[in-house]
């Protein structure tokens, strides 16, 4: 697979993967001879980076990713993320904690879990408004300089806690959501980004799955947590569905599929643009990998963009009280 560069010096190949689904976000959490089988099978076919959390699991999504990662780690890149208060008994933070001291807590406890010496990009997964962005950074900044951290990201930050961030420790990268149907990072963070030299990880680069057409408003179960997104509502799930219909047609057209289409799409918006789909099928994960090998012409993105607009998704991408933790 082609590489990429974050921030300039952290080279992986051009399309990562998410791990989060590995622990029950949308379906059945997998074993660990599954979970191995997975990372394994994606480090055959040319993913060089792996996306965790202590919160996905939670911790069990870690320690998945360490030990199936184990026998390859000087082939892999591996990100992980501190800035959630979490309870082992409990699927759900109980609020956000970015203390210096709950920093170096974290990093300890995911080392161990991930089985590694070091990490090598560390995000704070969503700004703390209670701890200064220059204190997180001089957190992180201080690991860097211990060696048990490679690079400072983070995710969901707005262009002002970026500068600020960047001006104490270099920021590698940020992630944050975005995908053909969720876009609002385009206005100021992505100029922002391209302005510093920090490189942008698109998650939910396939809008949590929805953009692959596989999900309909009739297959999606009552009990799916996307019911809870706004997006995935009885009253906007049919709109937005027909949109994916209009991104199907044309990736027929094309000999790929919708996920291919909204992948390359995502690929040729910048150079620098390393998205990190999820999965738990090596199926669906040869189908991702393919959209690396997509050329797109002026004229198809074009026709993409003009089959599903920003402005006719209905539906905001979280719930009220998860907007207010992003572009902050």
């Amino acid at each position: 697979m082609r590489v990429r560069k974050l921030g300039g010096d952290l080279e992986v190949a051009a399309i990562g993967f998410g791990c989060m689904g590995m622990t029950g976000s949308y379906g059945p959490e997998l074993s660990k001879a599954e979970a191995t089988n997975l990372l394994r099978g994606a480090v055959d076919r040319g993913v060089t980076f792996f996306d965790t959390a202590e919160m996905y699991g939670p911790f069990r999504n870690e320690e998945l990713v360490g030990a199936g990662l184990k026998p390859v780690r000087d082939r892999v890149v591996i990100a992980t993320k501190f800035g959630f208060k979490l309870k082992a008994d409990s699927p759900y933070p109980s609020g956000v904690d970015s203390r210096p001291d709950h920093i170096r807590e974290v990093a300890e406890a995911s080392l161990k879990r991930l089985g590694v010496e070091v990490i090598d990009l560390f995000y704070q997964h969503r700004v703390d408004p209670s701890v200064p962005i220059e204190d997180v950074a001089g957190a992180v900044g201080d690991l860097i300089r211990a060696g048990k951290v490679r690079h400072f990201g983070l995710s969901e930050a707005g262009a002002g806690t970026i500068r600020r961030a960047h001006a104490v420790t270099p920021v590698t990268a940020v992630q944050s959501e975005y995908s053909l149907w969720s876009r609002d990072v385009e206005a100021e963070v992505l100029p922002t980004l391209r302005e510093l030299g920090v490189g942008f990880v698109p998650y939910s680069p396939l809008g949590r799955g929805f953009l692959t057409g596989t999900i309909t408003p009739e297959t999606l179960a009552e009990d799916d947590r996307r019911r809870a997104m706004p997006r995935f509502h009885s009253d906007a799930i049919g709109q937005n569905y027909s949109l994916v219909q209009a991104l199907g047609e044309l990736a027929a057209a094309r000999g790929a599929t919708a996920a291919q289409l909204a992948l390359a799409w995502v690929l040729h918006r910048d150079d620098g643009f390393v998205p990190i789909p999820g999965t738990t099928k090596l199926s669906r994960l040869e189908e991702n990998i393919a959209a690396a090998d997509i050329q797109l012409s002026v004229k198809e993105l074009a026709a993409i963009e003009a089959a599903m607009p920003e402005a006719a998704v209905s539906g905001e991408r979280y719930a009220a009280a998860n907007m207010k933790m992003v572009n902050i």
